[in-house]
């Protein structure tokens, strides 16, 4: 299972949200891109990058320091948060940027979804963040009516191959991983699935690699000092 350590990005800081609210900030490093490459020292290949701001305005300004991360590293980057036309997914994919998450426009703009994993295949993911079993959208602030099953039966028929499932009740408040929503996910043929939110022990992540899940993110654990990042990608592998 890939461990994707997770950097939330907000006005140039490493920052996080607690359950998506905006109000309730913490910021852990003004140095990103510092903390990406230890990342990088410590072994892990691959990296998750949300841009707080772009997630609620659709908009880039985290790109150049993005484009940064990804030179500087080396590390497989994938990016969600107001990736929502075809101008804003090229210029990641165009600046070192391996894999687009697709969150509310996947949802609310399906032509664009089609063109974008037309053009770009794989390297298009989409973002399912999941309220009490419903579909969010807008940086988690509306819910939208397509529940989570149908939701993901859509996505598959569009030819999606992967989807980064939050369970949004559990992000950040370090309540352990909803085993039994990834356990379900885990179970459909032809999708890559990586767990999002809640993921707050190495026994989470040793439950989430024996169900071979494609892979899961860490965030606020590493952040809070709960979960050691070498001993997390040796419990993932």
């Amino acid at each position: 299972m890939i461990l994707f350590p997770a950097i939330d990005l907000y006005e140039g800081q490493a920052v996080r949200l607690y359950q998506g609210d905006y109000r309730q900030m913490t910021v852990y490093s003004p140095d990103p891109a510092a903390l990406a490459k230890k990342f990088a020292e410590t072994g892990a290949t691959h990296i998750h990058l949300v841009d707080l701001e772009g997630a609620r305005d659709g908009t880039t300004p985290n790109l150049e320091l993005i484009r940064r991360i990804a030179a500087e590293t080396g590390m497989f980057v994938e990016v969600g948060g107001g990736i929502r036309n075809m101008e804003i997914a090229r210029a990641y994919l165009e600046n070192g940027v391996s894999r687009v998450i697709l969150g509310t426009a996947a949802v609310t703009d399906p032509d664009f979804l089609q063109k974008a994993l037309a053009t770009w295949g794989e390297r298009v993911a989409v973002g399912a963040d999941l309220r009490d079993g419903q579909v969010a959208i807008r940086g988690w602030q509306q819910t939208s009516d397509e529940g989570a099953e149908a939701f993901f039966d859509r996505m598959q028929a569009l030819g999606v191959s992967t989807m980064i499932c939050t369970d949004i009740s559990r992000d950040g408040a370090m309540r352990g991983a909803n085993l039994e929503l990834y356990r379900k996910l885990a179970k459909r043929q032809g999708l890559q699935i990586v767990a999002s939110g809640g993921v707050s022990s190495l026994d989470d992540i040793k439950a989430l690699r024996q169900m071979d899940l494609y892979g899961a993110i860490l965030g606020k654990a590493y952040y809070t000092g709960a979960v050691d990042l070498a001993e997390a990608l040796e419990a993932a592998k």
